[in-house]
């Protein structure tokens, strides 16, 4: 019986018209109502169906789905060991276990791991589709079934696809063989008074089965046909459309659109999860104006901050160390009420002194805070070391390990996960649970990737407060249908989000996979269209969609354009959703040219960098030597040139000291011993710069003492204090590279690993040289005094570029930094210049707000 959509009808009286529709037919059957059962596609419209029928008075018939009505007739028998469990994780064991005796898939798995964990995964996926369709099909038909589809995949025997048949063979067989009734089949034996099935958002294939046994039954029809709008039918809603600019606009447009429904009396409101990232964006902008929110969909376990913080720890422990993943399990939920000072003062040495992996920490040689909290991290995750052990035993020291830590069942998603990795509960004697626990053998990193595919795979539904009273309440779309909502709002009606539907997960071809009764490709299409057309009955529907998906057009979704395709035909159009925002235009502050007033304050001492940052910009002085304000280096970053001028620096001053009569043997020694504290394999292309280094170094060192030139001394330390009152108190500090003796003289030579063009004109236009002339000022700038730039690493070979008179220099800087540093004293502001170079790549430019500037 077609139910169709009557003018003017709402959805509680469509289901009143349900109601009166089975009750006549039931009486013309003479069946009982109270023992006929209304089969209906969700669980969600069992509520209003209720009502309908309470409404109308007399006696209900029982009202379910089928899954429902299956699970409450009897519980599904365990899934003993080797069985399909419906666990994806675990039953992913178990088809390990199903293919070692496999020949022909060991070189699989031996030669490609990372393909052999897929193709157990699509393995999975379709043991598991293949036993729901069996589970609709009849019991005495099964075995039919299962011939069928057994000699289906066993005709092409050859060609492409060989692998995937035959997987899907192994699959097929593995759901043969388990002997276990599926829940479904007591609906085959219940014989109610009449199966009544309402069929909407498309075709249902254990319903027609059930109906199609000899017992009375009806078909309700309640589909409606997208194209057919506004002519074989008139929709209830009020259909709004409108396009945003971007994903912000689109969500905020989401969300106006929401509260204008709210404000208009329209509850409740169903949002539409068809785009997950925008509805979170949403959820979060509804929640600032204090609108209750239900979501019926839940998200993804691995996103809850309990799996967050359990993943820390995890990773600290197996993944390698890095300090990085110490550090994050130390932020963590896990070790709140830890010392924070301690963890504070671990961060900041690790970032001082780089170190990336946590067998570079050593707790004796930490501050005492530091190395208490340190020592207690390490005795915490001191159950999970080891090699290979059962997943039962891993699971067991993963609970040892969260055993001192906070609670982790308080945190957000923490009973769910404890339950979801078996540690707050036990698996059932003898079942696929309990084998698997207890028979695979897992390496760390493969437990580390089973606990994050186990929480990938599980879905978590918070508990909320007030959630049946909820005025705005989040769905998929086939959810939503037939359900008494004051209005729909639907953002991402594009063709990316709305119509397209991807393709089986499994091994079979979509051609096999309809001959085997799974949803085809284009079932599961007609399936949404169909879905999307029930939204017609509500008595608003706003359809949002994005312009653009980054810098590239979005289209608009195939379904929107049929609809709005009906629409013409019907002399129809799709209206204008209208934004009721108030566009606010704040009134303009002009941003001037910063300038910090440091009330006469003087660092207690200088060196050249602080200089050199004076004489770029006083407020880049004043945010860097002033207030001590840095970039925080990353610890898990790849080592970059910086890093590569550290280690050369370390390399030559240990070369040097230990000098033998092999250079070549001490200076490749050398680099040996700086890099233990590195990565090698992340420095390996810096060690191979080096290899070409060390020629050239060693043949310019050659020249250099033939000329009677001497290294003296390396990395050395050295202050003075170079200024007269009033600033007689402020000390000079820095490290020279290197320092070597001449017949003519004392060299100062600086180690650079950068292009030597810049260089060049630095030592060319003297009084620009901060550098050398800092370093012959802490040296006393005596008459003779020599200093250069030594480049290293050029790509031309070592170049010595030297820097002419550096004496004079470093008496010129002391006497203008003398007035300088005297004006700031007396109060002098630190104006931002916002000029040159080296404010395109300044740190602070966001401090000083250069970019906003109106007034220069």
């Amino acid at each position: 019986m077609n139910l169709g959509l009557a003018p003017g009808e709402d959805i509680e009286a469509f289901w009143r018209r349900v109601a009166a529709v089975s009750a006549d037919w039931l009486g013309a059957q003479g069946a009982a109502v109270r023992d006929a059962v209304l089969l209906l596609p969700f669980a969600q419209q069992i509520a209003p169906a209720r009502r309908a029928w309470l409404a109308q008075g007399g006696w209900q018939p029982r009202i379910t789905t089928s899954h429902s009505l299956a699970s409450a007739l009897g519980p599904t028998a365990l899934a003993a060991p080797d069985q399909l469990s419906g666990d994806a994780a675990i039953d992913a064991f178990t088809a390990d276990r199903l293919l070692a005796g496999q020949s022909w898939v060991q070189p699989l798995k031996r030669d490609s791991p990372r393909d052999y964990r897929v193709a157990l995964s699509r393995l999975v996926d379709t043991a598991q589709a293949l036993a729901r369709a069996a589970a609709q099909v009849p019991p005495a038909e099964r075995p039919a079934f299962l011939d069928a589809a057994s000699q289906r995949l066993a005709a092409l025997d050859a060609g492409p696809g060989l692998l995937e048949r035959a997987l899907a063979l192994i699959a097929l067989a593995w759901v043969a063989s388990d002997e276990r009734r599926p829940a479904t089949d007591t609906l085959f034996t219940l014989r109610p008074s009449a199966w009544i099935w309402l069929r909407a958002g498309g075709p249902d294939l254990l319903a027609e089965a059930l109906l199609a046994r000899d017992v009375p039954a009806l078909c309700l029809d309640a589909e409606l046909d997208l194209d057919r709008a506004w002519a074989g039918f008139t929709p209830a809603a009020r259909v709004e459309e409108a396009v945003a600019p971007d994903f912000e606009a689109l969500a905020e447009q989401t969300a106006t659109a929401v509260v204008q429904h709210l404000n208009a009396g329209r509850r409740p409101v169903a949002l539409l999860a068809q785009d997950r990232v925008v509805i979170r964006r949403v959820r979060a902008l509804l929640g600032r104006q204090g609108v209750p929110v239900h979501d019926e969909t839940g998200w993804t376990l691995a996103t809850t901050p309990a799996a967050a913080a359990l993943m820390t720890l995890l990773r600290a422990a197996l993944a390698g160390g890095a300090v990085d993943d110490w550090l994050a399990w130390l932020k963590s939920a896990l070790a709140a009420g830890w010392d924070a000072e301690g963890l504070a003062g671990l961060e900041s040495r690790c970032r001082r002194f780089g170190w990336r992996r946590a067998d570079q920490l050593d707790a004796a040689t930490l501050p005492p805070t530091v190395g208490v909290l340190w020592q207690r991290a390490r005795r915490q995750l001191e159950p999970l070391a080891g090699g290979v052990r059962s997943l039962g035993g891993w699971l067991a020291a993963l609970g040892q390990a969260l055993n001192g830590l906070a609670p982790l069942a308080d945190v957000e998603g923490g009973e769910a996960l404890l339950d979801t990795l078996w540690i707050s509960r036990n698996p059932w004697a003898g079942s696929a649970h309990e084998a698997a626990l207890a028979q695979t053998r897992l390496r760390p990193d493969e437990f580390l990737a089973w606990v994050d595919d186990t929480l990938e795979a599980a879905q978590f539904e918070p508990e909320e407060e007030g959630a049946g009273v909820a005025e705005v309440v989040i769905t998929p779309l086939a959810r939503a249908m037939l359900r008494p909502f004051g209005a729909i709002v639907l953002p991402g009606a594009d063709a990316a989000t709305l119509g397209p539907v991807n393709p089986q997960a499994g091994l079979l071809a979509d051609a096999d996979a309809a001959a085997l009764g799974l949803p085809s490709l284009a079932e599961r299409r007609d399936a949404e269209a169909l879905g999307f057309a029930q939204l017609l009955r509500a008595p608003v529907l706003t359809l949002l969609r994005c312009a653009f998906a980054g810098a590239e057009p979005l289209p608009v979704s195939p379904l929107l354009e049929r609809l709005a395709g009906a629409a013409a035909r019907g002399g129809q159009g799709l209206q204008a959703w209208g934004d009721d925002r108030e566009v606010l235009t704040p009134a303009g502050l002009p941003q001037r040219r910063a300038a910090a007033d440091a009330r006469g304050r003087l660092p207690a001492a200088l060196s050249a960098s602080a200089i050199e940052a004076l004489r770029n910009c006083p407020y880049q002085f004043f945010s860097r030597v002033l207030l001590g304000l840095r970039e925080t280096d990353e610890l898990e970053q790849e080592p970059d040139k910086r890093d590569y001028g550290t280690w050369l620096h370390a390399v030559l001053k240990r070369f040097h000291e230990a000098r033998g009569e092999d250079d070549v043997a001490a200076l490749r020694a050398a680099a040996e011993a700086e890099l233990t504290l590195l990565d090698a394999a992340d420095f390996l292309p810096f060690s191979a710069a080096f290899e070409r280094l060390c020629s050239s170094y060693l043949a310019w060192l050659a020249e250099t003492e033939a000329g009677g030139q001497r290294f003296s001394a390396g990395e050395v330390d050295r202050d003075c204090r170079p200024f007269a009152a009033p600033l007689d108190a402020l000390t000079l500090r820095g490290r020279l590279d290197r320092v070597d003796e001449s017949p003519g003289g004392t060299w100062l030579l600086d180690y650079k690993t950068g292009d030597a063009k810049g260089l060049k004109e630095k030592v060319a236009a003297k009084l620009e040289d901060t550098q050398l002339a800092t370093y012959a000022l802490l040296s006393g700038a005596e008459p003779g005094l020599r200093a250069a730039y030594l480049v290293l690493d050029d790509g031309k070979g070592i170049a010595l570029l030297p820097h002419a008179d550096v004496s004079d220099t470093a008496l010129a800087l002391r006497d203008g930094l003398q007035a300088d540093l005297t004006e700031l004293q007396a109060g002098a502001p630190l104006p931002a210049l916002g000029e040159g170079k080296v404010c395109e790549y300044c740190e602070v430019r966001g401090l000083c707000r250069r970019d906003d500037w109106s007034v220069v």
